[in-house]
């Protein structure tokens, strides 16, 4: 007989024992999903099964879209989620009101800078959505080329964040041809941080903050990223990883 309340630490066994678990059994791991499967986030906290990392951080952390929705306040002004044509020729209007010609915009799933996109004008991303080339949802910004982009690991008490720049294109990913150099975070940039995690419900995270002359905001959020720039090693990463979670079970 299965004692309760139960403690699931990998997919497999979740997904065996999905639909035997009862409110207070706990599920210590990332849930894998499959695109469209985010609905069994919801359906596991509804019934009170408890999740760590939270339902909420890991839904942020497989959506910019929703990225974008959740944490507008810490984000460059004028971001918005698109998710259909009406929202974006609102959006359009917007842009045009405020005078802003060139934008980016950040295909949903995409990760490593691959789905990011430079636009010359808000009317050409609306052109190629109209006509079925670009598909929503997505994420609009304006383009802010002067901006800087500062990568932040935070793993409980340990903290580290370098700079990345690529000379040769706006896409400063590591992977997209960027290099890296050790950042030294200031108070308000390590307080966008923290209030960010706060409100995504994120015990750990992978932090993109973008650079003004004005204020830092925030770029993206993931429970997980690359490491490749980064001081800590992925032996040590790991550890502190698990501890973490450890903590999180102290029973």
């Amino acid at each position: 007989m299965t004692s309760h309340p139960r403690l699931i630490r990998d997919n497999e066994t979740l997904r065996r024992d999905y639909h035997r678990l009862i409110a207070g059994d706990r599920v210590l791991t990332r849930v894998r999903l499959a695109p469209g499967e985010e609905y069994l986030l919801w359906d596991l906290v509804d019934r009170g099964i408890q999740l760590f990392p939270p339902a909420r951080a890991q839904a942020l952390s497989r959506s910019k879209v929703m990225q974008a929705a959740v944490f507008t306040p810490f984000m460059l002004p004028h971001t918005l989620a698109i998710h259909d044509l009406h929202g974006l020729h609102r959006a359009v209007t917007r842009y045009h009101a405020a005078g802003i010609d060139q934008v980016v915009t950040k295909l949903d799933r995409a990760n490593a800078g691959m789905g990011v996109l430079l636009w010359n004008s808000v009317e050409e991303v609306l052109n190629q959505a109209t006509l079925g080339t670009l598909h929503p949802p997505f994420v609009l910004q304006p383009f802010r080329p002067e901006g800087r982009d500062i990568r932040v690991v935070i793993l409980g008490d340990y903290r580290e964040a370098y700079l990345r720049h690529n000379a040769a294109g706006f896409r400063h990913n590591l992977h997209c041809g960027g290099h890296s150099e050790p950042w030294t975070l200031s108070r308000s940039q390590l307080e966008l941080c923290r209030r960010t995690m706060e409100r995504g419900r994120f015990p750990y995270a992978h932090l993109d903050l973008f650079l003004l002359p004005e204020q830092a905001y925030l770029g993206e959020i993931n429970l997980r990223g690359g490491l490749r720039g980064a001081q800590i090693s992925p032996e040590e990463y790991r550890r502190r990883l698990e501890q973490i979670l450890a903590d999180s079970n102290p029973a």
